[in-house]
Parts: C-alpha cells; structure tokens; sequence
C-alpha cells in the first residue's frame, strides 16, 4: 500500500494502522511536515520511506509502480500556510492528484484509490450536510478557499477518473481531524500547548463558530473502511463526529479544563473569512461503509494533552 503524504498526521497514523497487516507499506513524501517521525513505525522493516515531490509526475509514476492501493492525503493545507502560498496550495492540490490519479489508472492491478478532500467543499455553512449537497466555494482571492477550490478539483478529477477510466476511486471528506502529533494549526493542539505553557487561549473572532471534531483514529477507520468496502467505489463520504459539535469558544474553555491550566481565553480579531458550522452528517458513510466514530471528544482531548505533555 502506498500512502501519499505519508510522514503528515493522517499519514503516519495510517501508516502505523496498515504495517501489522501488510507486506510493505510505502509512504511518499517531501517531509515538509514530519509528524511521522514521532511514531513508533519508523525503522519498521515493513515500512519504505520515499522522499519526492507530488508535483513530480515521474516520481510519482515510479511511487505508485507495484502498489494496489493508494492513499492519496499529500497536500497543502492550514489557513495560515495557504495564505502565503495560494499559488502552490492549488498547484499541489490540483496537479498533484492529477499525477497520483494518472499514475494509478496507468497500473493494471490498482484495486482502490482514496482521495482526501474536505469539509472546506461545503462553504461557510454546513449544519448536518449531506453528500450530495452543493458544493460551495467563495470568491477568489480569499485564501480559504484556494484550497477548498483545490481539494474540490480533486474531487471531481477523482469522479472523472472513475468514470471514463474506470479507476476504483473513493472520496473521503474529513471534518476537523485533531489528536497527538498533530502538526500544523489545528485548533484543538495549539489551544492545548498555549494551556499547559499557561500563555493565553486565543480565539480569532466571537467563538461561536462550531465545529464537529473528530479523533484521528477514528478518521484512520473511515479510511481503511473506504479501502475493504466493495460498495465505497466511486462514492464520496462524510467522515466526522457530529457529537464533538461544540463552538470554538467552548472548545477552548474545555481544553483549559481538562489540561487543568490557570490560562485565560481571551479573543483577538478574525483574519480572513470563518465559517460558521462544520458539522457532518455521516448516515451514507455509517451504511455504506459501517463507519462509526468511537472516540468523544473529552477522551480525545485528554489523550492529546496526555501525549503533548509528555513532549515538553
């Protein structure tokens, strides 16, 4: 199995999920994020490490030579860092799954492909949304949504693939994937390591965006689900937990609570466009695919902070 993007959050847990279970396990990676490292896979004897650029079509033609299925999560994301790199965010997210997708319709044996794209599709509502609900993606020139364009062109070169070459692909739609060796800006690890440094907890706007959260190995399911599943071919599935819904503002006193931290929430100005729910509806994948979260979010929280405490 080959994993794109290996050595990021998603990847390594992936990676550490498929090892047991597999012959080889080869991940694909520029390693400008490195979450893998802090996993206990590496030196794994199973495990080929792969350094390349996703935008490199040849390089990804030799990764994905001998591999009958692909995990395909390489991509650029963070409102921070896709604000300064617009232009790279949408070559990686575009062009890279064209070279991933090429790759794998250029093999015989390929049995899945599955695409990681995002909440983001939805726009700046998305209470309870289904699959098959419009896709919303605002006006150019705000950076958020460079990369909902981005992953949304994934999706439908995914479908496109699907269609006119027959390629097995699977469309999984993360909301809020948070937990330990999480690298980046997600929320819930930089809420915690400003709590347990005792700096304050910095909310950007009122906090009363929601958030559906979901626990990684919970998202690592949804994934290996999409791979064993003869029915996900060709679909595209919520993967969340509607019932870690909780505003920002709440998220943040939460986390003050369980890392039981003297820091203050305080809130500081908005940058750029939020959006105000992101929760999913998850019932096609719950039948289709049998996915089921199982971590809630107090659990995970405190799993988190457990693992980032031992970090400091």
């Amino acid at each position: 199995m080959l994993i794109t993007g290996g050595a990021g959050f998603i990847g390594s847990y992936l990676a550490e999920r498929l090892l047991p279970d597999n012959e080889v396990v080869t991940i694909f990676d520029n390693f400008s994020r490195d979450a893998i490292a802090a996993s206990d896979v590496i030196g794994h004897p199973r495990l080929r490490i792969i350094r390349g650029d996703i935008l490199d079509a040849e390089a990804v033609q030799d990764a994905v030579a001998g591999h009958d299925v692909v995990f395909h999560c390489a991509a650029i994301a963070g409102i921070d860092t896709v604000g300064r790199s617009p232009v790279t965010t949408l070559k990686v997210n575009v062009m890279g799954s064209i070279n991933v997708l090429d790759a794998a319709a250029a093999q015989d044996d390929v049995r899945r492909v599955v695409c990681f794209s995002t909440s983001e599709v939805y726009g700046r509502r998305a209470n309870r949304v289904k699959e098959d609900a419009d896709a919303s993606v605002g006006p150019p020139g705000e950076p958020r949504w460079t990369y909902a364009a981005g992953k949304l062109a994934e999706e439908h070169l995914a479908s496109a693939y699907h269609i006119e070459h027959g390629l097995p692909t699977v469309v999984l739609r993360p909301f809020n994937v948070y937990g330990p060796r999480q690298v980046g800006e997600g929320a819930v690890r930089s809420f915690i390591l400003r709590a347990l440094s005792g700096q304050p907890v910095e909310i950007r706007g009122d906090g009363s965006a929601v958030r559906a959260w979901t626990f990684i190995t919970d998202m690592v399911e949804g994934a290996c689900l999409a791979v064993s599943v003869p029915g996900a071919i060709g679909g595209h599935f919520n993967i969340g937990n509607p019932n870690g819904s909780i505003t920002v503002a709440d998220l943040a006193a939460k986390v003050v609570l369980l890392s039981s931290s003297s820091s203050k929430v305080v809130f500081v100005p908005a940058t750029g466009v939020d959006v105000a729910e992101r929760i999913p509806d998850i019932a096609k994948a719950s039948q289709v695919l049998g996915f089921a979260p199982r971590v809630d979010l107090d659990e995970g929280i405190s799993l988190t902070i457990k693992a980032l405490q031992s970090q400091s």
